[in-house]
């Protein structure tokens, strides 16, 4: 058990029968009345945040989860394999538990997986990731790096704002939080 005073971003817990990241919190002190920490909250099996308030010194069960690192392969039949780089297992993951992440993913990367005991909860990337721009509208002389931005297409299929100096070809850094250009690489 784990009080939710001692929260940390990242750290994962077992509450309502589920297993939680905290995403966010803050310790609050009010004037009056009781202090609490306000967080949220991310499920690892469905994917939804969630804003939830603890009152100060309350417990909860801390989650134990294994991150193994993983080679993805490939995709066969809607289910994307990948293989434990040590022991050379193979895992299938369904699409759909998937689907936000494989827009950062490249055959032959390595990320980890997320594992409660045998059940697979996901996948965890990286902080940024480095793609081709795979389509894009041509820049024009005299675009600058602050005079906006145009849609560019990734290899994976990301669609992501870029300066107007960006061509197809050129690779680029991504952040994979909110899927937005950090620079070229």
């Amino acid at each position: 058990m784990i009080s939710v005073n001692d929260f940390k971003t990242g750290l994962t817990i077992e509450f309502d029968g589920d297993i939680w990241r905290v995403v966010d919190f803050q310790h609050v002190k009010p004037g009056k009345g009781a202090a609490f920490v306000r967080s949220k909250l991310k499920n690892l099996r469905t994917g939804g945040v969630q804003e939830r308030t603890f009152r100060a010194g309350e417990k909860v069960a801390k989650a134990q989860i294994d991150n193994r690192k993983m080679q993805y392969l490939y995709e066969s039949g809607g289910s994307y394999i990948f293989m434990d780089m040590n022991s050379y297992e193979q895992i299938e993951i369904p699409e759909a538990q998937i689907q936000e992440e494989l827009k950062y993913i490249l055959e032959n990367s390595e990320v980890n997986i997320i594992m409660y005991g045998s059940e697979i909860l996901g996948v965890d990337l990286p902080n940024t990731v480095v793609l081709t721009v795979s389509a894009t509208e041509p820049g024009i002389k005299g675009d600058t790096s602050s005079g906006g931005s145009k849609p560019a297409t990734m290899e994976t299929g990301l669609v992501v704002n870029v300066p107007f100096f960006v061509n197809e070809g050129d690779k680029l850094v991504i952040n994979t939080a909110d899927g937005s250009y950090v620079s070229r690489a």
